[in-house]
């Protein structure tokens, strides 16, 4: 039995004590562990937590040294690095593989309406992670599991007000992936950039607008001190997932026991993130709320116009992509089932919460 430092809840906890059995291993694996992410609690923390989760797990057996963006490859061709055994596993963001085949961005998390724990639900208890590991192993050729989950992000870091489709065209937005399409189709004038050069941008008039992540991700960046407004709710990326990969060979080269722990990993990984991450915002969106930013809602006929949109990008893509019309498929059953929630559970701040 291997102590856990972290504790995942005591299912979580449970499976991996019951799991980790194993005998040991003629020799220790060190991995090395490429990323996309120059810094902040991606790297720092989510990339970490798995790399310790293994070596907690496989007592010892695996070694998981981690490493920032640009250090063992391209940042944003992390896929590439870990394919080419440059490093053997790796902490990747599968959106950025969008322009190889869009069905990256059903797994990332897109305009769908998906929060992170219906994400959740839909990935470990409706089928989503087995097709995850399908699709990257048939197009990618890497193994891939989900690994962290992504909060709902803040919609538009901005220096114009944004509340109605009327406001969004001609928006200079700083985006990526399946939005800045879909962005495009509803008028906004989209433009792909790093986040590293997003600040500058905005601060000198480069772009209108921008959208990163939750706001703890964002809070770090400085994004509030030169864009006045703050546009919610984020329904372009309303929840979603970060991958771990490993190489082929590598993955080849593990038990079937050492498989399963790696993937134990992962959702242990994920429940951590939630937690931690799900906390940070709080706190890091009532500083906005207490700054010297506006915060705007969007009006509810633009986020219907975003979701009519989406629906129509998503059934188009289907259409000439078999791995898109599956994975589509799987969710949109999923979320017709979820619409027995609001039956029977009681909305945020329901039982005389203030």
């Amino acid at each position: 039995m291997y102590k856990l430092n972290r504790v995942a809840g005591g299912v979580a906890l449970a499976a991996a004590l019951a799991g980790a059995s194993l005998s040991a291993s003629a020799e220790e694996m060190n991995w090395k562990m490429a990323t996309p992410w120059g810094g902040g609690p991606w790297l720092e923390r989510d990339a970490q937590t798995f790399a310790d989760y293994v070596d907690q797990l496989t007592a010892g057996d695996i070694a998981i040294e981690v490493f920032p963006g640009g250090t063992l490859g391209g940042a944003l061709r992390v896929t590439n690095t870990v394919k080419a055994g440059v490093a053997e596993v790796s902490h990747n963001y599968v959106n950025y593989d969008y322009g190889t085949d869009p069905t990256a961005a059903l797994l990332a998390g897109h305009s769908s309406g998906l929060t992170p724990e219906e994400f959740m639900m839909w990935m470990y208890e409706g089928g989503g992670v087995e097709l995850y590991e399908e699709f990257r192993r048939d197009v990618f050729d890497v193994v891939a599991f989900p690994c962290s989950i992504l909060g709902t992000e803040i919609f538009l870091h901005s220096n114009k007000k944004v509340e109605t489709l009327e406001d969004f065209q001609g928006l200079r937005l700083r985006t990526s992936g399946a939005w800045a399409e879909i962005a495009s189709r509803l008028g906004a004038s989209t433009v792909v950039m790093a986040g590293s050069e997003i600040y500058n941008a905005l601060d000198r008039g480069v772009i209108d607008a921008a959208e990163w992540g939750s706001p703890e991700m964002n809070k770090p960046t400085g994004f509030q001190d030169v864009a006045q407004y703050v546009i919610l709710p984020g329904v372009h990326q309303s929840g979603g997932f970060l991958e771990c990969q490993v190489n082929q060979d590598a993955w080849d080269g593990l038990s079937a026991e050492q498989q399963e722990l790696l993937r134990l990993a992962g959702k242990l990984s994920v429940f951590d993130s939630w937690l931690a991450s799900s906390y940070a915002d709080l706190e890091a969106y009532q500083e906005l709320v207490e700054g010297p930013n506006e915060i705007v809602q969007l009006d509810q006929s633009f986020i219907d116009a975003i979701y009519e949109e989406t629906r129509k990008w998503e059934d188009e893509n289907a259409e000439s992509n078999e791995w898109f019309a599956r994975v589509l498929e799987s969710q949109r059953e999923f979320k017709a089932g979820m619409t027995n929630w609001q039956q029977y559970r009681l909305p945020i701040g329901a039982m005389g919460r203030d």
